[in-house]
C-alpha cells in the first residue's frame, strides 16, 4: 500500500539545512514526515513546485496589526492576510495596542481575538511598564507570549521605559531574550524644535538624529552587560550602532528592516511625504550601506517588517501630527527577494534572516527549517517572476505601501501553514486556522 501524506510539495528545489535539495516534501499531521523523490505516493493534496523554490516558512518577527483599540487600520484578520499573501507563516505582534498587552489577560484576550481569525500562526509580545515590571518573569513563560517588549522611546499608553534604574530592573525579571526600541527619549524631548511648528516630513530623521539612537543604543548595551541578560535591538539604522554591537554579540541580537534597506534620505521623503515616516527614521545612503555592511558582516540576525499602518487620512495629517509607520509584512518577502536576484544578499542569507533567524533568537518550537519532525511550514517563491508592487494589492485596511510602482524579480507563489495551503497565486484560500507559535524555553513548548 503507498504510503499517505496530507499534502505532496513536487518537484521544487528545497532550502534545507544540508543546502539546495531538488526533492519533493510530503507532510502528515502538520508535520514534515519525507523530504526526497516520493514517487507514487498517495497523498490528499500535490502542490506543484516545479520551476520554484521551496523555502522554510518565513516568520516576521515584528508587526503592529492595532487590535484591540484601533482596528480602523488594521486587525488581525486582516493583518494576517496581508502577511500569508506576502508569503509570511507566522508572526510576532507588538504590545502598543489599546489597551497595551502588559498582563495576562490582555495576552489572552488576543490570543482569542486571533484563534479562528488569523490566517497565519501567532504569537504576542508583553510590553514591560512600571505597573508590571515584578511580574514579567511570570508573563513571559505564558503560551502565546513570544517575549517581553522594551521601548526606550516613543511608545503610546503606560509602554515608555525610559529610566536607568528602571530599564534595569526590567533587564533583571526574567531570562528570555527582550526586544528593544532604543531611542533616546530626553533627546527627542529636547530637539523637539526641529520638528514642531510647520516643519516637514524630512525633518524627520533631523529631529530624531543619529545621536537619538546611538545613546539609547549605549545605555542598553551597558545595562545588557551588567545584568548578563540577553536582548534583540530592533530596527537598528545607523552604521555606528552596527560597530558597537559587533563587540555585543554575545548577548545582543540585531533587526533591521526591508525599509531601512530600500529607503533613503531625502529621496524618499521628497517622493512619500509623510509615508517615508516612521520610527527610528529612514537615513541617508551612508547609513543605508553601513546596514547592508552589516548584513554582510553576519552583524545582523533578522530581518522583520516592523509593519505599522495607519490611514491615508491620518498620514495626511501636518507633519510632525502625522503619525509614524509604514506597512509592510506583505511587501518583506519581494523587496528582499529582489535585493537577492541584485546579488545583495544570497537566497540561503534570506532564509536564515528571515526562517532560521527568529527561530534561533526566540527559542522557537519546530519552525524555521524544512526537517523531519518540523511544522510544515512552506513559502513558495518564484525567483524569476518580474512584478510590479501596487497599492491595489495591499490586503491591510491601510490601503497603500511605500514601494508602490517599485518593480521586483522574485515573489511568493504559495504559503503553506502546517501543511494547510492558506495562499496560492496571490489568493488566501482555505481556513483561518492560525495558531499560537510554541516555544522550547516557556510553558507553552
Amino acid at each position: 500500500m503507498a504510503e499517505h501524506f496530507d499534502l505532496v510539495i513536487r518537484g521544487g528545489t528545497c532550502l534545507t539545512p544540508s543546502g539546495r535539495v531538488e526533492a519533493d516534501v510530503g507532510v502528515r499531521g502538520g508535520r514534515v514526515a519525507a523530504i526526497g523523490q516520493l514517487g507514487g505516493v498517495d497523498a490528499d493534496q500535490v502542490l506543484k513546485a516545479k520551476g520554484q523554490h521551496v523555502l522554510p516558512g518565513v516568520i516576521d518577527s515584528q508587526v503592529h496589526f492595532r487590535e484591540p483599540g484601533n482596528e480602523h487600520k488594521e486587525d488581525l484578520e486582516s493583518g494576517s492576510r496581508a502577511a500569508v499573501l506576502g508569503g509570511v507563516t507566522a508572526i510576532f505582534e507588538m504590545p502598543n495596542t489599546s489597551p497595551s498587552t502588559t498582563t495576562g489577560k490582555a495576552l489572552e484576550d488576543k490570543i482569542d481575538r486571533a484563534t479562528g481569525r488569523a490566517w497565519c500562526d501567532f504569537a504576542f509580545f508583553v510590553g514591560a511598564a512600571k505597573e508590571n515590571v515584578n511580574r514579567l518573569a511570570g508573563l513571559e513563560q505564558l503560551p502565546g507570549c513570544c517575549g517581553i517588549k522594551i521601548f526606550m522611546g516613543s511608545s503610546t499608553g503606560n509602554l515608555l521605559v525610559r529610566d536607568k534604574r528602571l530599564l534595569r530592573e526590567v533587564l533583571k525579571r526574567g531570562r528570555r531574550r527582550i526586544a528593544v526600541h532604543a531611542e533616546d527619549e530626553d533627546r527627542l524631548e529636547q530637539r523637539f524644535d526641529l520638528a514642531r511648528d510647520g516643519k516637514q516630513p524630512y525633518c524627520h530623521p533631523l529631529w530624531r538624529d543619529e545621536q537619538t539612537a546611538i545613546l539609547a543604543t549605549q545605555k542598553i548595551l551597558g545595562l545588557v552587560r551588567e545584568t548578563g541578560r540577553r536582548i534583540h535591538l530592533l530596527h537598528v539604522t545607523t552604521r555606528q550602532e552596527m560597530a558597537l554591537l559587533a563587540d555585543h554579540k554575545d548577548l545582543v541580537t540585531v533587526e533591521v528592516t526591508p525599509q531601512h534597506l530600500t529607503l533613503a534620505a531625502p529621496d524618499a521623503y521628497d517622493r512619500l511625504g509623510s509615508l517615508a515616516q516612521m520610527n527610528p527614521p529612514i537615513r541617508d545612503e551612508k547609513h543605508r550601506d553601513g546596514l547592508w555592511q552589516a548584513l554582510a558582516d553576519g552583524v545582523v540576525d533578522v530581518i522583520g517588517s516592523d509593519h505599522a499602518p495607519h490611514t491615508l487620512e491620518e498620514k495626511a495629517k501636518p507633519y510632525p501630527e502625522s503619525p509614524s509607520g509604514m506597512p509592510g509584512v506583505q511587501t518583506l518577502v519581494p523587496v528582499m527577494l529582489d535585493h537577492v536576484n541584485e546579488g545583495r544578499l544570497t537566497l540561503e542569507r534570506f532564509v536564515d534572516l528571515t526562517s532560521a533567524g527568529p527561530a534561533r533568537i526566540y527559542n522557537i518550537a519546530c519552525k524555521g527549517r524544512i526537517a523531519l519532525g518540523y511544522d510544515g511550514d512552506f513559502t513558495l517563491v518564484d525567483l524569476k517572476a518580474k512584478k510590479t508592487i501596487e497599492n491595489s494589492m495591499m490586503a491591510s485596511k491601510c490601503g497603500w505601501t511605500p514601494f508602490d510602482g517599485m518593480k521586483v524579480t522574485g515573489w511568493p507563489t504559495a504559503t503553506v501553514i502546517r501543511g494547510n495551503i492558506v495562499m496560492r497565486d496571490g489568493e488566501a484560500q482555505g481556513a483561518q486556522t492560525g495558531q499560537p507559535v510554541r516555544f522550547h524555553d516557556t510553558g507553552g513548548g
